[in-house]
C-alpha cells in the first residue's frame, strides 16, 4: 500500500490545519509514493522504535509526538533526533506524526481519555475560535442537489453529529451575457430570468478550498456566483481539552484509585474541593493552559500533566488538579490510532509498538 493512502485517512480524521503553530505534524521523513506493507504505531519516535519497524519489515511509523520540532542544521548523529532521522532515511522508513491536530478534535486524544474513564458523552472544553465560515452559492434549481452532494463530499455541511446540513431558498436570478461569454442558458446580449436556488452551508475553515473547488466542478454555469461569510459561531468538534459528566458521582478517593489504575499513573493532586466527583475536564499532555476553562465549566477535577509547582496554587480551592504524567495521559493514543487505521484497513498490518517510550522512571 502507498503511504499516501494511509496519510489521507489520518488527515481526513484530524486535518493538518488544526495543528498548533509550534507543531510539526505530518510526514517528516519519506515520500507519499513510498510503499509499505504495514504501520507501526507509537507515542514517540525513538531509535528503538525505528529498529522495531526495520526488524518487522515495516516502512511507516506513525507517532503522536513529532521527532522533529525545530529545524535541523546538521546530521552527524550528535543527538537522538538526528540519529532517528538518519536511521529512518537509511532504511527507507517513513515517519509521520499526528500531534496537536489529533488533540484539537473532539474524537481525538481527549475523547479517548473520556472513553477510558467511562464517560460516553463529552464536549470540547475550550472550543476553537474562527473555525467556521458560511458558504452560500446560487445555482439553477435543477442543479441544486448535485452541487449540494459535491459540497458534502468535500467536507461542508457538517454540524456536530449531523451531516448533509444546508438551507435552500428559491428565487429568480437574472443576467445578460455579453461579448465573450459562452452561456449554458440564454444567448449573448439578451436578458435571462432563471429560477435559482441559494444554498447555504456551514464549512470548517480547513475545508473551504476543497468545498469551493467541488462546487465549481459540479456547477452548470460558466461563472459561479457565491459568497464566503466569516462566522463567530463556535463548534463543539474542534478545540482543546474535553469536558464530560460521569454516569454517577463517585467519591473522590475511589475516583483517584480508578485513574491511577486505568492510566498506570503516579498522581500529583491538589486538595479535593468536593467529596464526590461528577464533572470531569481532561487534556492529554500539557494542559495547565486549560485550568481557567475548566474552572469556568465548574469541573470538579482537571486531569492532565506537566503543571509547574506554582501553577498548582491556581487551583485556588475551586477545582482539583490531577497531574497524572505526560506519557500516562496520552498512552491510550496508541490504541486510538491503531483502532482507526485497523477499521479503515482491516486486511492491513497495523501494529502497536512493543517499546515503552516513556523517558521517566519512577522509584
Amino acid at each position: 500500500m502507498k503511504i499516501k493512502n494511509i496519510i489521507e485517512v489520518l488527515e481526513s480524521w484530524a486535518p493538518l490545519k488544526l495543528q498548533e503553530s509550534y507543531d510539526n505534524s505530518g510526514l517528516i521523513v519519506g515520500a507519499p509514493h513510498w510503499e509499505t506493507n504495514g504501520v507501526l504505531v507509537a507515542l514517540d519516535c525513538l531509535e528503538s522504535v525505528v529498529d522495531e519497524a526495520i526488524s518487522k519489515g515495516i516502512h511507516l511509523v506513525v507517532t503522536h509526538h513529532p521527532i522533529v520540532f525545530n529545524g535541523l542544521k546538521k546530521f552527524n548523529g550528535s543527538n537522538y533526533v538526528e540519529r532517528v532521522v538518519m536511521k529512518a532515511i537509511k532504511h527507507d522508513v517513513a515517519l509521520y506524526a499526528i500531534h496537536t491536530n489529533l488533540d484539537n478534535v473532539a474524537w481525538g486524544v481527549n475523547g479517548k481519555i473520556m472513553d477510558v474513564l467511562g464517560i460516553s458523552s463529552h464536549v470540547v472544553l475550550s472550543p476553537a475560535q474562527g473555525m467556521l465560515r458560511k458558504f452560500q452559492v446560487y445555482v439553477p434549481v435543477e442543479g441544486a442537489e448535485e452541487l449540494a452532494k459535491a459540497v458534502y463530499s468535500a467536507g461542508g455541511g457538517k454540524i456536530s453529529n449531523y451531516e448533509a446540513c444546508s438551507f435552500k431558498s428559491i428565487g429568480e436570478g437574472t443576467f445578460k451575457p455579453i461579448s465573450g461569454a459562452s452561456p449554458v442558458i440564454g444567448s449573448v446580449g439578451k436578458h435571462e430570468y432563471v429560477q435559482e436556488a441559494k444554498i447555504e452551508f456551514m464549512v470548517p475553515s480547513f475545508a473551504c478550498q476543497a468545498v469551493e473547488l467541488a462546487a465549481r466542478a459540479s456547477h452548470p454555469y460558466e461563472e459561479m456566483a457565491y459568497d464566503w461569510i466569516d462566522l463567530v459561531n463556535t463548534t463543539p468538534e474542534y478545540g482543546a481539552g474535553a469536558l464530560g459528566v460521569l454516569k454517577e458521582p463517585v467519591d473522590f478517593m475511589s475516583f483517584l484509585r480508578q485513574v491511577k489504575s486505568e492510566f498506570g499513573a503516579t498522581i500529583k493532586y491538589t486538595k479535593p474541593i468536593k467529596d464526590l466527583v461528577k464533572t470531569v475536564a481532561v487534556c492529554g499532555g500539557s494542559g495547565s493552559f486549560l485550568l481557567d476553562a475548566a474552572k469556568r465549566a465548574n469541573a470538579d477535577v482537571l486531569i492532565t500533566s506537566d503543571f509547574k509547582y506554582h501553577d498548582y496554587f491556581d487551583a485556588d480551592n475551586s477545582i482539583c488538579i490531577l497531574d497524572i504524567g505526560h506519557y500516562e495521559s496520552e498512552r491510550f493514543t496508541i490504541d486510538l490510532i491503531t483502532e482507526r487505521l485497523s477499521k479503515k484497513f482491516p486486511k492491513f498490518a497495523v501494529l502497536k509498538t512493543e517499546v515503552n517510550t516513556n523517558p521517566i522512571q519512577y522509584y
